[in-house]
């Protein structure tokens, strides 16, 4: 599907020997980049790779410590976002960057709101909002409150701002991060359409079949430096992968045989570490949701954008109250009326949006690690156990490791991916019975991924009940020892074991069919 970019042979960007230093962390050296008009450049390599990093500063977020940046040829210095704009250069980050007390509307036209006679004009907001939402496939009143739409509708009205304004260079961070297949194949349609149009887009993603799909040309970085190019055919995902962590892996996490747990347990008359009855969640109020998971269980929730399993973890966790029915943990009926009630009764929840909701962006590491268990290292008195705390955050470094520098670090600098090793962290430290994972892997890279899943079966091992979402077909295939599946706020099934496949949960994602 690739296509040779535009007979242009002159460079629209050039980057030449960029680099950029954080405290404690040198985050680019000496890296080079060209981007043709009409081009789709990949950027692919590892968390903490410099990938985001670099793609700030060519869209004036952060400025470079040194090195050249060149638009037509001729250097450019790019202080800012505006300046990075008037340049033709826009930027959707990995993560929102959204007002959610503001409409999609006004989100997609901040700080460039039309105005009529003086006033902002309202009616062309809403007219031109509805022609870039149903670009990227998205059917939503532009006077809706960006707040009251899920991530994945979210990361979608990021996308048509971004393609509200007439760029010559569009930065796309992990686009598809939330997005369900049919969202992502309408970006594809739109991303294909742009090179057409002779914009050149820079694409970084770890779907590398995504990279397989689009890319003229991929751009590899490992540890902040250039480590290789991609081009035509070489295009692959092997090829990809050795560079981007310096060895061959396999194509795809193998998971160690699975076992029937709920089978198994129902035959031993074990008690499920959690069992839902009747849950009514408050989003969903028509539908009444039932399941349970065993301890040493790993039990995947599958579905589309919008089908309420977010919602279902938060309802879980306390977050939001359910409407009607029950929980029991290890066979005890709890009232879940806030986190700190679900933390007691041993839950820990992993959160879609780390950022937001999983972390203290600026503390430390140590301090988010041990966020969570406070009081425990508080004991009788007012005081922190700074020993506990300590030997915490270390185990935590080691158990999942974390790259840092410093268990002082701030987590701000630390990648994406070791971001979520953190928000992981802090609940292993709590010992939970039962943990909550909401994407665990979403914008991780291959190695960190794998070792989230070594993670997850070592854990199942000693006896924890894994419930985890994941938009990525794959994951839910190979890490489930037993599959729901969700449609619109309704559990339409249960696959088990060879049942688990693809075809099966998208009939029953869509609604297609039941069970």
């Amino acid at each position: 599907m690739s296509q040779t970019p535009g007979k242009n042979p002159r460079p629209l960007l050039e980057v030449r020997s960029l680099g950029k230093r954080f405290p404690g962390v040198r985050a680019l050296h000496q890296i080079d980049l060209t981007l043709m008009p009409g081009e789709v450049l990949a950027l692919v390599g590892e968390n903490g790779a410099g990938k985001s990093t670099l793609m700030k500063i060519l869209a004036g977020v952060q400025p470079p410590d040194e090195g050249q940046i060149l638009i037509d040829q001729k250097p450019v210095t790019i202080g800012s976002v505006a300046e990075a704009m008037r340049l033709g250069i826009t930027l959707i980050h990995q993560e929102l960057n959204l007002s959610d007390n503001l409409s999609v509307g006004a989100n997609i036209f901040l700080g460039r709101e039309p105005t009529r006679f003086g006033l902002i004009d309202r009616e062309t907001i809403d007219r031109e909002s509805r022609r870039h939402l149903a670009s990227v496939g998205l059917d939503v009143d532009p006077q809706t409150l960006v707040r009251e739409l899920t991530i994945g509708r979210q990361q979608m009205v990021e996308i048509a701002k971004a393609l509200s304004i007439d760029a010559r260079v569009l930065i796309m961070d992990e686009p598809t991060s939330s997005l369900s297949q049919r969202e992502a194949e309408a970006l594809f349609k739109v991303v294909q359409g742009l090179r057409e149009h002779g914009v050149s887009v820079i694409y970084i993603s770890h779907r590398l079949a995504e990279v397989e799909t689009l890319a003229d040309r991929v751009a590899v970085m490992r540890d902040g430096e250039n480590a290789g190019e991609l081009v035509g055919d070489q295009i692959n995902h092997d090829a990809m992968v050795s560079r981007m962590v310096g060895r061959d892996v396999s194509r795809f996490y193998e998971r160690t045989a699975r076992v029937d747990v709920a089978a198994l347990g129902s035959e031993q008359q074990l008690t499920p570490a959690l069992e839902v009855s009747d849950l009514i969640v408050p989003d969903h109020p028509k539908h009444k949701v039932s399941f349970q998971v065993m301890p040493g269980e790993i039990v995947g929730i599958a579905g589309l954008v919008g089908a309420g399993r977010t919602e279902l973890l938060r309802c879980l966790f306390g977050v939001t109250q359910p409407l009607g029915g029950s929980v029991r943990i290890n066979g005890q009926t709890v009232q879940l009326r806030n986190p700190k009630d679900a933390i007691a009764s041993g839950m820990g929840l992993v959160p879609e949006d780390r950022k937001e909701q999983g972390l203290v962006i600026d503390f430390s590491v140590r301090s988010n690690v041990s966020l969570a268990s406070l009081s425990d290292k508080a004991g009788a008195g007012m005081w922190i156990d700074s020993a506990a705390e300590s030997e915490d955050t270390h185990q935590s470094i080691d158990r999942l490791r974390i790259k840092t520098p410093t268990a002082d670090q701030v987590v701000r600098y630390l990648s994406g991916g070791n971001q979520q090793k953190v928000v992981l962290g802090k609940w292993l430290a709590m010992n939970p019975k039962i943990l909550l994972l909401d994407e665990p892997t979403r914008g991780i890279d291959i190695g960190a991924k794998e070792e989230i899943y070594r993670l997850m079966e070592t854990l199942a091992a000693e006896g924890l009940a894994i419930l985890f979402v994941s938009s990525e077909m794959e994951e839910v295939i190979a890490m489930s020892d037993r599959t729901l599946v969700m449609h619109e706020g309704e559990m339409t099934g249960q696959l088990v074991g060879d049942e688990i496949g693809e075809e099966q949960i998208m009939n029953l994602a869509t609604g297609v069919v039941s069970r």
